[in-house]
C-alpha cells in the first residue's frame, strides 16, 4: 500500500498543487490507516482489498483512541481521496469510504480578540528597532487583510501594490486572490521595508520575500508563532490566541460592523459559504452576550 500512498502523493504535489503542511497531513492519515490494516490482516494490505467493514473498524479504533470527531473526519476523507484517485489509476475497483459517513460534529466558536484587545496588541512592538517594525507590520497585515500565515511568510515585494491598496495572495491550491490592506499596515510595511536586509541567497526586486528573518531570509510560519507568543507574554492577552487568531479577529469584526458575509468570504478566500458562516455564529452570540448584560429583563 506504501508505493500507491507514494504516488497518491506525488499527485497532489504536482498535479493540485498542495503545500508540504497538506501532504503530510495526507501522508499521516494514510499511513495509519496502513498499519491498522496491517495488524488486523497480519500482512501488507493492499488497497484493491480494503473493505468498508475494514474501514469502520480503522475509525472505530480512531474513536476509541480518543480521537476528536475532527480528526476522524479528516483521516477519513483522505481515504476517500486515497482511494477515489486508486479507482482512476486502476489499482482500486471501488471506494469502499463513500458508504462512510462523517461523524456528526459540532463546530466551536472560533477564538478571537476584541478591538481594545487587538489594539493592544497590535501596539506591542514599541521600539523602531529592525525587529520591531517587521513584528508591527506582521501583525498589522495579518489583521488588516485576514491572511493565513503560510500566506503571509509567502508574500513577495511583486505582491504589495500601495498605490491601489491591495497585495496578491497565494492561497490553499496556489489559488490567488486579492486582498486589502488598510493605511495602518501599509504604513507598517513601508517602514519595515526601508529596514529589511536580504541575504544573498533571497532574490532582488519583486521576488524578495516581504518578511525575513536576522539572516536576511524567509521568515517561517514558526517563527511568526514565536514571535506572537513573546508579545502574548508582554501584554497578558489570552495564550490561546494564534495567528489564525487575528484571522478570525478580522472577519469577526468585519461581520460586527455590517460587512456582508459574502463579501467576507471572498476576503478571507473560502470555497464554500459554509465556512464563512461560522462568524456569524460568533456575531450572534456577541448580540446575545450585549443584550444580557444591558437589557433590564433580559433575565
Amino acid at each position: 500500500m506504501r508505493p500507491q500512498i507514494g504516488q497518491f502523493l506525488q499527485y497532489l504535489r504536482v498535479e493540485r498543487g498542495a503545500s508540504p503542511h497538506t501532504l503530510k497531513g495526507y501522508r499521516e492519515d494514510l499511513h495509519a490507516l496502513a498499519e491498522y490494516l496491517a495488524d488486523e490482516q497480519g500482512n501488507s494490505p493492499m488497497p484493491s482489498s480494503i473493505t468498508t467493514n475494514e474501514l469502520r473498524g480503522f475509525l472505530s479504533a480512531l474513536h476509541e483512541a480518543g480521537y476528536a470527531k475532527s480528526s476522524i473526519s479528516r483521516r477519513l476523507a483522505s481515504v476517500r481521496s486515497f482511494l477515489k484517485f486508486g479507482q482512476r489509476e486502476g489499482w482500486a475497483k471501488a471506494n469502499p469510504a463513500k458508504a462512510l459517513r462523517n461523524p456528526r460534529k459540532s463546530r466551536k466558536l472560533p477564538h478571537f480578540l476584541t478591538t481594545d484587545e487587538i489594539g493592544k496588541l497590535l501596539a506591542a512592538p514599541k521600539s523602531d528597532a529592525a525587529a520591531a517594525l517587521r513584528d508591527r507590520a506582521i501583525l498589522e497585515t495579518l489583521y488588516s487583510a485576514g491572511l493565513r500565515v503560510s500566506e503571509l511568510v509567502g508574500l513577495v515585494d511583486g505582491d504589495l501594490d500601495f498605490a491601489a491598496g491591495i497585495v496578491r495572495v497565494r492561497g490553499k491550491g496556489k489559488k490567488e486572490r486579492l486582498a486589502p490592506i488598510g493605511s495602518y499596515a501599509a504604513r507598517a510595511l513601508k517602514r519595515w521595508l526601508e529596514v529589511r536586509k536580504l541575504s544573498e541567497r533571497e532574490k532582488s526586486g519583486r521576488d524578495a520575500p516581504v518578511f525575513t528573518n536576522k539572516f536576511g531570509t524567509r521568515l517561517t510560519t514558526r517563527s511568526v508563532a514565536r514571535m506572537l507568543e513573546k508579545y502574548l507574554k508582554e501584554t497578558g492577552l489570552d495564550q490561546r490566541t494564534s495567528p489564525h487568531t487575528l484571522r478570525h479577529t478580522f472577519a469577526t469584526h468585519l461581520l460586527d460592523r455590517g460587512a456582508d458575509i459574502r463579501s467576507v468570504q471572498e476576503l478571507l478566500g473560502h470555497k464554500s459559504l459554509v465556512t464563512t458562516q461560522i462568524y456569524t455564529h460568533v456575531s450572534t452570540a456577541n448580540l446575545r452576550a450585549a443584550y444580557e448584560k444591558a437589557h433590564p429583563r433580559a433575565r
